[in-house]
């Protein structure tokens, strides 16, 4: 696939946007061939940073002691949970919120005591909190413009997950496709894509 390609496929998809009282996500549909994600090895967790972003706002919650709570604020991390605030967030609706609403991180330090409290609920949902090794300010910036693409369901050979919003540049749109392509071809090789469609959340599904 080549980025003329893309383009005229995201191009086609926003002409058919209609008229909605959402801000519609566009998503790049990956379809696979002779790739057996039933074997644990094929099986695919990308998490990949759209160089221009998700096109929408993105929470982050940031699980550290006072030093790392510093750090954060001052990148204008959403939510800071401190040691001694864990417990306050075993209420069934507080963690909800935390899992369905935030892009979770955290400091190695507060690993295993997130897994004590929270494993198993956040584990089931695949968001247990990504670890801060370095800056603070760089993985709240990466967590706000990462998406994931993953195996999931039955396994089947397809993959999905969005590239931005109809509001967004269709030039930063095709970066942001090419880049989540790139992805999942290094990962699988190419010659496995069989092939790929963009679509809009509501709109019609258009082959690359």
């Amino acid at each position: 696939m080549d980025r003329s390609q893309l383009e005229a496929g995201i191009k086609k998809a926003l002409e058919d946007k209609g008229k909605r009282k959402f801000k519609q996500s566009l998503e790049l549909i990956i379809n696979t061939r002779n790739v057996d994600f039933k074997k644990p090895e094929n099986r695919l967790k990308l998490d990949i940073a759209l160089p221009n972003g998700v096109g929408k706002d993105v929470k982050v919650a940031v699980f550290g002691d006072e030093s790392i709570a510093r750090e954060a604020k001052k990148a204008k991390a959403d939510l800071i949970i401190l040691p001694d605030q864990i417990e306050g967030y075993k209420d069934h609706k507080k963690l909800k919120d935390l899992a369905d609403n935030y892009v979770l991180l955290a400091h190695p330090k507060m690993m295993p005591l997130i897994a004590k409290n929270f494993g198993q609920y956040l584990g089931r949902k695949g968001k247990l909190p990504t670890p801060i090794i370095g800056k603070v300010s760089e993985f709240i910036d990466r967590a706000r413009r990462t998406v994931r693409i993953r195996t999931k369901g039955k396994y089947l050979p397809t993959l999905q997950t969005k590239i931005g919003t109809e509001d967004m540049d269709v030039a930063k749109l095709v970066e942001n496709g090419m880049s989540v392509y790139s992805k999942v071809a290094d990962k699988i090789a190419e010659g496995n894509i069989k092939s790929v469609y963009v679509k809009l959340t509501m709109g019609k599904s258009h082959r690359i």
